[in-house]
Formats: C-alpha cells, structure tokens, sequence
C-alpha cells in the first residue's frame, strides 16, 4: 500500500458527499420529476392529450440529457489530456465548481406555470455537464490514494459516502421543504422560510439547496487534496495534447482488454443513467405519485445505494470489479423488464384491481434494487478503469471513460424517446434499456479481471 494520508483520502470522498444531491435531488427524486409534472401540465395547456403531453414531457427531458452527454463525451478526453500534460487537475475542478453552484442556484426559476421551461432544462443540463467533468478530474484522482487492492474499497467508500450525502440532503427537503399538492411537507407544515406553497417555492428551492451544499462541502476537498507538485508538466500547445491523446486513442484499440471494457461500460452505463433519469418520471407520469411519495422512493434507493456501494467495495477488494459489475448488471436488467410489464392497472398483462397498492410495493423493490445495484456499477467499474490506467496519463484515461460513458448517452434517451412515441406509452419507452444492459455484459467477456496496464510498455 502507497503512503497516502487519511486526510487525502477522506478530502478526496468529500467530493461525493458534496456533489451527490445534483444527482439525487436533482436528476432523479426532486427537480427531475418536478421538471416532468410542471412541463406535462403546460403541453396538456396547449391542447394536447394527456398521453401525448406526458409523452413530451419525458421526450424534452431526454433530449436535453442527449446533448448534454454529447458534449461531456467529447469534451473530457481533450480536457484529460490537457491536464495531464500541464500536470494539474484541482483549478479544473474549482472552474467547474463555480459553474456548478450557479446553475443549481438558477433552477429557483422553474415557476409552476411553465414559462421558462426550456431555460430551466438548459441551465439544468449545464449544471449537470459541469458536475459530470469535475467528476472526471476527481477520478484521475484515485489512481494515486491506493494500489489495486485498495482501489476498489476506497472507490466503494467514496461512492457510500456521497450517498449518505444524498440521503441526508433528500430528509432535508422533504421534511423541511418540499410541498406536496396539499402545500404542506412531509412534516404536515409548509416549507421553511415563509416559501409559497402555492408556487411551489419549496420545491423550487431544491435549486439553491444543491448549490449551497455543495459549496459548504467542497471545502474540505479543497483544504487537503493537492496537485502532485513532483509531477513534471509538458507542453499544454493545442498540437502536443491532441498528438498525445491521438497516441493513446490507438493504443486503446490494440488492447482487446480495454477496449471491450470501454464499450461494454459505454452500453451498461448509458442504460443505468438512464433508470436514474427516468426512474423518478416514471413514477410521477406512470403511478401517478407525488413529489413527497417520490422523495420517500428516493431515500429508500439512495439508502440501499449506500450500503450495497459500500459493501460492493469490498467485494471488489476480495474479488475484483468484474464479478461485482456482472451480477449488479443482471439485478438491473430484471428491474429494467419489470418497469416495462407494470402499469397502475396491470402487471406483466395481468389486471389488477382498482386502486391496487401492488405496483407502489414493486416500484419500491425496484428503487430498492436501482440504487443498490446502480451504485455497485458505478465503483466497481471506476475500479475496473483504475485498473487499464497509464500511471502518468490518469485524467486522460478517465475522460476516456467518460467518453465510453456519454459517447452514446444519446443511445438510450434517443431510443427510450422513439419507443415513447412510437408506442404513445411510457412504459414501453424502456425496451431499449434492457437490450443496452445485455450489450454491456456481452462484451464484459473479453474483459481482464485484472486489467490491462502491464501493456502499456510495449505500446
């Protein structure tokens, strides 16, 4: 094991802590399903069906999140390469901080009568762009907290850490702040501070929340987690970073290793982001649950999140990532044909009877099993990339991973927005989801448990 102190180390899983919410609050369980209720409510005001402004709800939805992940796959690995070459990643990470905060804090403006809702999914998605490449920076960062056989648990710990973060942030809000459609939270009170129910400040102050609280927790990031001053940067001209990643994109396809390990994770991740954007719509447009209900969901599945990540940390310290990353993938794939078999009136063609609790119970389970599942997906696979990383090339390895990651985010909204369309049903809308799931694990076969990082000497 390398000496690396234990303030590094937690100043490095602050992070998670930090960001966590952008994703939990945001993405999946508060504004996300909020963002898709306000904006059903003004397609249905222009004359559309229900069916139909449901349908375009979720449609605007996925095309912000489509062009947000274009832009992050082909921004991180130019942006990996550069700061490997200058020898620097924390001002990337400050630079995308401060676009961060103000993005959430400007979600405030989505008023209930939908007036500014593409604003709001811009400025969404630039928040969620900013998040996402400041994440690409931190895990450049892990390579160098441990060796491989603490990779792993660190990673898990990291990645349970930020979804305590989440649980703790989604209590916050849902006891204190956001309203249900009776004005009050789950509390039976109105929101802190005198918000109006009625415009739905509380729920609206998720914004602000997000960025306030990861400015407040950053911090310790920032105290303890340096640049590693020994480590010499070359030439930051535009010609040498491209000739240095052109260098490495061809050495990526002459390892059979790596290369399935990417694209495998480039399916499997595209279809999970996709459970965690569109889980929480679901619920709204399809069982009809309110905000508060969804923020009930979301503690459960960012609390099972948590401890299976955590837990996920050690298998992989004991087995490796790839065993973790093949079975958790299995869970989603089963969880993914349950979302496409139940409605509120029926599961798998058989009716239920009016009013039947059945699909709330299911739904749960499947929150249960989407955090669970998801979060051990997440670190088990950064572990895996740790694993096909050049030692003096980390931020540019990992915005290769993030290009493997998004490179294709258009796959799933893209394909989950025709099969809603095509079909006119949100639940059909998922069957893409579960052939992305099953393409993942077929390339997983030709991945090494153990990595590939020996083969960069003869590249």
């Amino acid at each position: 094991m390398m000496a690396v102190s234990k303030k590094r180390i937690w100043g490095w899983m602050s992070f998670d802590w930090a960001s966590q919410p952008f994703y939990t609050l945001g993405l999946t369980f508060i504004f996300g399903p909020y963002f898709a209720a306000v904006a059903a409510e003004h397609y249905l005001s222009t004359g559309m069906d229900s069916g139909a402004a449901k349908a375009q709800a979720q449609s605007i939805w996925t095309a912000g999140q489509t062009v947000a992940g274009l832009f992050i796959a082909f921004t991180a690995p130019f942006l990996g390469a550069f700061a490997d070459n200058s020898g620097r990643k924390i001002p990337w990470i400050a630079f995308f901080s401060i676009i961060y905060v103000i993005a959430a804090c400007l979600l405030w403006g989505l008023t209930p009568d939908g007036s500014r809702i593409l604003l709001m999914l811009i400025i969404f998605y630039v928040g969620f762009f900013a998040a996402e490449s400041a994440l690409n920076f931190v895990n450049a960062i892990l390579p160098s907290l441990g060796d491989d056989d603490d990779v792993g648990r660190i990673s898990g710990s990291g990645a349970a850490f930020g979804y305590w973060g989440g649980v703790t942030a989604l209590f916050f809000m849902l006891l204190l702040m956001a309203e249900n459609d009776q004005g009050v939270t789950l509390l039976g009170n109105p929101p802190l501070f005198g918000l109006d129910p009625e415009m739905r400040e509380g729920t609206r102050s998720v914004g602000p929340f997000i960025g306030i609280w990861y400015a407040i927790f950053i911090i310790p990031f920032f105290l303890w987690v340096r640049d590693d001053p020994k480590v010499q940067g070359k030439s930051t001209k535009i010609s040498a970073v491209a000739g240095d990643l052109w260098a490495t994109l061809k050495g990526v396809y002459i390892r059979k290793s790596l290369l399935n390990f990417l694209v495998g994770s480039m399916f499997y991740r595209d279809a999970l982001n996709a459970l965690y954007a569109f889980g929480g719509i679901y619920a709204r447009l399809v069982l009809d649950w309110s905000t508060i209900q969804i923020g009930v969901f979301g503690i459960v599945a960012a609390i099972a999140a948590a401890v299976t990540t955590w837990a996920s940390g050690l298998a992989d310290q004991r087995y490796g990532p790839k065993p973790v990353i093949i079975v958790m993938v299995w869970v989603l794939i089963a969880v993914s044909a349950t979302i496409v078999g139940m409605s509120r009136e029926q599961l798998f063609g058989i009716p239920l009877a009016e009013g039947s609790s059945l699909p709330d119970i299911i739904f749960y389970v499947c929150g249960v099993c989407i955090g669970g599942a998801g979060g051990a997906v997440y670190t088990a696979s950064r572990s895996m990339m740790v694993r096909h990383t050049h030692p003096e090339r980390p931020a540019e390895a990992f915005g290769l991973f993030a290009l493997s990651g998004k490179a294709t985010a258009f796959l799933a909204p893209a394909f989950i927005t025709l099969f809603t369309v095509l079909t006119g049903n949100t639940q059909l809308g998922f069957l893409p989801v579960i052939f992305l799931f099953l393409a993942g694990l077929f390339l997983l076969r030709w991945v090494n448990k153990n990595g590939d990082r020996a083969e960069w000497s003869d590249i």
